[in-house]
């Protein structure tokens, strides 16, 4: 390896608070959505093969509207010069970071090669990190579990991290599971493996030189501040789409912004309206496509369920607006309200 990899220098996150990349969730409309809420919050794409950008439609992948940063590319693969290609790709088009998915269990990233059957190859992980970092002056973060399957350790987990660290990757996203690359589902694998927190505070230890963002089953703020205590940030996953209202008690009770700037739910179906049209007008994409991502603005509120049925419904009817689509919307719920 290049001897300037190895003297990386210490990386701070780009915020205290990120939201998980999500495959089929976390795409351009999700993160238009979230920021309206949330200004200071790190978004993710979803998981992007090194495949799809080079041999396919690279612009739909990247493009991305300008008030959503700070942003990050979340990059799958294992071939060290698909990689560095994929980030300077990342690097032209304006992301603030990459991330190299090691923590994916399903089986068609394995059978990619990459994604958290990555974790059993450390020194190719060092490799496609140092082929990054040479392709790039973008910070290359990694995104990993604390185990696979039987190698279930902090001696796995360590070995993992001294190694690839190296390369000069020096901030590392830890789900604080283990997962199964055999015999359990996606799904079941965001579930079934008991949370570990210790172990990634134990990283966190060993390596006071490395930024650490502890990921999973975080689920409120308090959680997040507490875990701040120790680590570097915290990464917010299913919370934040099926209770996305959730970024602005970030952005009031960590970010300290005062409740006054902040747009209420109501402010923030309005502002979603524009968008809609926009991206009607520009790409031709179905408005159900973009407010399928709304649908969690009024969770644990009167009324989301008439909000939730309004919006599974209305957007697939013909000629209709989105301004027509939301404004419905917000009728249905605040007659259910007014009833109750």
């Amino acid at each position: 390896m290049n001897q300037v990899n190895k003297t990386y220098k210490v990386q701070k996150p780009l915020s205290k608070i990120s939201v998980a990349p999500m495959l089929d969730w976390t795409n351009k409309h999700c993160r238009a959505f979230h920021r309206l809420i949330s200004p200071n919050t790190l978004l993710y794409t979803e998981m992007v093969t090194t495949g799809a950008l080079i041999h396919g439609d690279w612009k739909r992948y990247l493009r991305y509207n300008q008030e959503q940063h700070p942003i990050a590319l979340q990059l799958g693969g294992s071939d060290p010069q698909d990689l560095a290609t994929c980030s300077k790709m990342a690097e032209d088009h304006g992301y603030d970071e990459i991330n190299l998915n090691c923590g994916c269990p399903s089986d068609r990233v394995q059978k990619g090669q990459f994604g958290a059957v990555l974790m059993e190859s450390p020194d190719l992980v060092a490799r496609c990190i140092e082929s990054m970092c040479n392709a790039t002056t973008l910070p290359i973060t990694v995104k990993c579990r604390i185990g696979i399957d039987k190698q279930d350790s902090f001696a796995f987990l360590d070995k993992f991290i001294s190694t690839s660290k190296q390369a000069g990757c020096a901030h590392y996203i830890i789900h604080a599971r283990k997962a199964w690359l055999n015999g359990l589902s996606p799904k079941e694998n965001r579930t079934v493996p008991p949370i570990n927190y210790e172990r990634a505070a134990e990283i966190k230890a060993k390596h006071p030189e490395l930024s650490i963002t502890i990921n999973g089953e975080i689920k409120t703020t308090e959680q997040a501040i507490e875990h701040l205590k120790i680590f570097d940030s915290v990464m917010i996953g299913r919370e934040a789409y099926k209770n996305p209202y959730i970024l602005n008690e970030v952005e009031t009770k960590i970010f300290k912004t005062p409740e006054k700037q902040c747009l209420s739910r109501i402010e923030i179906a309005h502002a979603m309206i524009p968008y809609i049209e926009k991206q009607m007008h520009d790409f031709g994409t179905p408005a159900k496509s973009i407010t399928r991502h709304i649908m969690g603005l009024f969770q644990e509120q009167r009324g989301a369920r008439k909000w939730r049925q309004t919006l599974s419904t209305l957007p697939y009817e013909e000629s209709i607006t989105p301004a027509q689509i939301i404004e419905k919307a917000l009728t249905e719920l605040t007659a259910t309200i007014a009833s109750c």
